[in-house]
């Protein structure tokens, strides 16, 4: 691959195709359908995780299984215990993680995701009164009509250049989960100095111990 560097102009050019892209991206997270399922699916959360002892276990393939990584990881560090099962392994044994009360938070744009989709199946035959909130781009998908709660992404277009690659519809799901992390957080009172019990390493241990 060559690229030819013309000069200013080259460089204003992009200039303005960066600032399309960011302002394409905040406004389909402005677009993002919010309506009584995000209290459903926090309530849901505290209710299983926090007053049931289970755990909150997050899914997804590609992509969107990495917004489902981050979103355990960013649960966990906030007081809410939570895991991230990839959905291949869980049909090699890692669904022996799954526990009394678990809930399940699966991440797939199309919601037509063939592993995510036999990770809900297997799951149910362990424990046929599992929930499940399913972050999705297709509120109609074989995943979401199988879902207690559905939280939809709007569908936004993607951003790329193909039109494919999962740019715009990640950042989405990525604001969505920081929703529900927040929202958590205030639900079970999570205070600074619960923080820095789970993290007190690196910058924000220091930043939560000057909190306290």
């Amino acid at each position: 691959m060559h690229y030819k560097n013309k000069g200013s102009l080259l460089d204003l050019a992009m200039i303005e195709s960066i600032k399309d892209i960011v302002a394409r991206e905040a406004q389909a997270i402005l677009n993002i359908p919010i309506g009584d399922e995000y209290e459903k699916a926090v309530n849901l959360i505290v209710h299983h995780v926090h007053e049931l002892k289970g755990k909150l276990i997050t899914s997804g393939m590609g992509k969107a299984g990495q917004i489902a990584m981050n979103i355990a990881t960013t649960f966990s560090s906030t007081g809410t215990p939570s895991i991230f099962l990839h959905p291949s392994e869980a049909q090699h044994g890692d669904l022996g993680v799954l526990q009394k009360n678990d809930l399940f938070l699966l991440v797939s744009n199309s919601g037509k995701t063939r592993e995510v989709l036999e990770l809900m199946e297997l799951s149910l035959t362990l424990d046929p009164t599992l929930k499940f909130i399913v972050l999705t781009g297709n509120t109609t998908s074989p995943l979401a009509r199988q879902a207690d709660i559905v939280l939809g992404t709007g569908h936004p277009d993607e951003v790329c250049a193909l039109g494919l690659t999962p740019t715009t519809s990640t950042t989405v799901m990525n604001v969505i989960g920081d929703v529900l992390v927040v929202e958590t957080m205030k639900k079970i009172g999570f205070t600074a100095e619960e923080y820095n019990k789970r993290h007190h390493g690196g910058y924000l241990g220091l930043r939560s111990k000057k909190l306290l």
